[in-house]
């Protein structure tokens, strides 16, 4: 904010940004005075518990194999991340420094998957894992959501921002389009690439639908799905229930804590790229 704006006008705007704020930091902190309460008191009003519970954590471990479903959530989020910045780096190369008949129009096609609400591709990825013998299995949950038009449409923008020469002195010297690919593009688009990996870390680590349908065996349940255990086998324990969702929110929130930057520098760079 203009810092020669009037007095009152300033502290207008830093009010409603702070009730913008708490709101958004609201529903955090109540979850996480929840998840120190009893179930009775957790059902009652107020915010502050009367006596903090720190054995709600412990139950979580005891009553289900959270510890298993952590290691899922992360693996799954993990590979995803690593397979969709590889295929969405790959198909942008192709698109913006590679040039071959009907290149646009099928980006533009490509593009518009991205249109597609995701409800309407479930039916037909799940009949695919059926296929190809992939339920109930780490690669059914993976290999599905390893492709992003999102993902290539921004890399894109970076890539169509880099100058051409660097793609005709590396032929010059002999380099193949993998080398240039490879050693030439994917160092100068670092921001866009830790931009595109922690936004697909966020996106698939709390997924939900499609770990719930592909999925049957206990040992290969994500958070999400685990954690329906406290609302169904053992009734609605909600105040395990929050605690196991504040020990779940470790690995995003210190994955946006430390990329942030990164983030927020990636997507502005790629937005006036080409």
């Amino acid at each position: 904010m203009n810092a020669r704006a009037p007095l009152p006008s300033r502290i207008g705007v830093y009010a409603i940004l702070t009730a913008f704020a708490l709101t958004t930091v609201a529903p955090f902190l109540w979850m996480l005075f929840a998840s120190f309460k009893t179930l009775q008191e957790v059902q009652q009003p107020g915010i502050l518990p009367s006596r903090w519970e720190g054995t709600n954590y412990r139950q979580v471990f005891d009553q289900v194999p959270f510890g298993t479903y952590y290691l899922n959530s992360f693996l799954v989020a993990a590979w995803v991340t690593f397979l969709t910045v590889l295929t969405s780096a790959m198909g942008a190369f192709a698109f913006a420094r590679m040039r071959w008949r009907g290149r646009d129009a099928v980006f533009l096609l490509y593009l518009g998957t991205m249109m597609l609400p995701g409800v309407v591709t479930i039916i037909p990825n799940y009949a695919l894992m059926v296929r190809l013998h992939l339920l109930d299995s780490f690669s059914g949950l993976i290999v599905p959501a390893s492709f992003s038009a999102f993902g290539t449409f921004l890399l894109r923008q970076f890539m169509r921002g880099i100058p051409s020469a660097l793609d005709e002195a590396a032929t010059i010297d002999g380099a193949s389009a993998w080398t240039t690919f490879w050693d030439v593009v994917m160092p100068i688009c670092k921001p866009g690439l830790a931009a595109l990996a922690i936004l697909t870390f966020l996106g698939n680590y709390g997924s939900f639908y499609w770990p719930l349908i592909i999925v049957k065996s206990d040992q290969l349940r994500t958070l999400p799905i685990g954690m329906l255990n406290f609302d169904g086998n053992y009734g609605r324990q909600t105040n395990l229930i929050m605690a196991a969702g504040m020990m779940s929110l470790i690995p995003p929130l210190a994955l946006f804590l430390v990329g942030q930057k990164q983030l927020i520098r990636g997507i502005q760079m790629g937005a006036v790229k080409g």
